[in-house]
């Protein structure tokens, strides 16, 4: 079994990210209490608890955008990064850096996106057609 990673961090409404995690990213909703929830965030476990979200800054220069960070990252392969934006297209969710090709014809070549979660949560999908090409110099 490969390894996953656990992230835990605040939000301020629950059931606005069991909304958010769960009917528009499509996650499945795990454990919870009245004050946190967990969701299975692609294969890796987040645990949403209730307070103050991390304070963010657009500090993280990455090709012609600065970014926000810190920001909560995945990456997919292609076709489902690609299924991934329809959905926060069609749900109407604001893109800060909407769906676009970084570092076109280079190593590592991706796609990116970069949104919010209700609580101001910064996250990034990128998309690989060549997961080889993930770590690629």
């Amino acid at each position: 079994m490969p390894s996953l990673f656990h992230l835990a961090y605040h939000v301020t409404d629950l059931d606005a990210a069991r909304r958010f995690y769960g009917d528009i990213l499509g996650c499945t909703e795990g454990r919870s209490t009245e004050t946190w929830v967990d969701f299975d965030f692609f294969g890796h476990q987040i645990s949403l608890h209730l307070g103050e979200p991390f304070k963010t800054t657009r500090t993280g220069k990455v090709g012609d955008h600065m970014v926000m960070m810190p920001h909560l990252g995945l990456v997919l392969p292609l076709d489902e990064w690609k299924a991934v934006a329809d959905r926060l297209d069609s749900a109407g969710i604001e893109f800060d850096i909407p769906p676009v090709i970084r570092f076109e014809g280079e190593p590592g070549e991706q796609r990116t996106m970069f949104f919010f979660d209700p609580s101001g949560n910064p996250i990034e999908i990128k998309g690989f057609a060549d997961f080889d090409s993930v770590f690629a110099k």
